[in-house]
């Protein structure tokens, strides 16, 4: 499999992963504090070939996401979920099989330049049992993964909704199968 977008990650063991498992370049961000010149590797590359954001599915990751997205407009998004990123308690894209990597890779999410568009109202995230109540976390992280688009908190979640302009289409088909499995 051979990537064309250059894929950023957040260090040198990630880059050994995707290596392993697909042909690509990579950008590394060295940590989630990313330097002027590293968002300017990474501005160039979009202009050029497109760019794939690929980090670890915590916190500093999603850190990483939010500052390239302010900076670079119309990234692409690849998501793994913790458990496909854990090895003897260590989190991280460079614990993920290559298998994992490769459908993570084939399904990725794009940022759309304009205006993000609702398409999935607050309330139907509400009635959809993904805000509030006892099984909502549960019910975000199994549609994160049915979606491709990572876990997220219910206010993050609606704006990746947005962002990824995720249609009411995908949307149900996703709890549908959410409920087949409760």
């Amino acid at each position: 499999m051979i990537i064309k977008e250059v894929i950023v990650v957040e260090g040198r063991d990630d880059t050994v992963a995707i290596k392993r498992a697909v042909k690509a370049d990579t950008i590394e961000t060295g940590g989630s504090a990313i330097s002027k010149e590293v968002i300017r590797q990474i501005q160039k590359a979009q202009e050029t070939r497109g760019v794939i954001v690929f980090t670890d599915p915590d916190y500093p990751g999603e850190k990483i996401r939010k500052t390239i997205s302010q900076h670079v407009s119309g990234i692409k998004h690849a998501f793994i979920t913790k458990e496909e990123a854990i090895k003897n308690g260590d989190l991280g894209v460079e614990n993920a099989s290559p298998e994992v990597i490769k459908r993570a890779l084939s399904q990725v999410k794009t940022e759309w330049i304009e205006e993000p568009i609702e398409m999935i109202s607050w309330e139907r995230l509400i009635d959809a049992g993904l805000v509030g109540g006892q099984k909502a976390r549960q019910r975000r992280l199994a549609l994160g993964n049915a979606l491709g688009i990572g876990y997220a908190n219910a206010k993050q979640l609606y704006s990746r909704l947005k962002m990824f302009r995720i249609s009411e289409e995908e949307f149900i088909n996703a709890l549908k199968s959410i409920d087949e499995k409760e």
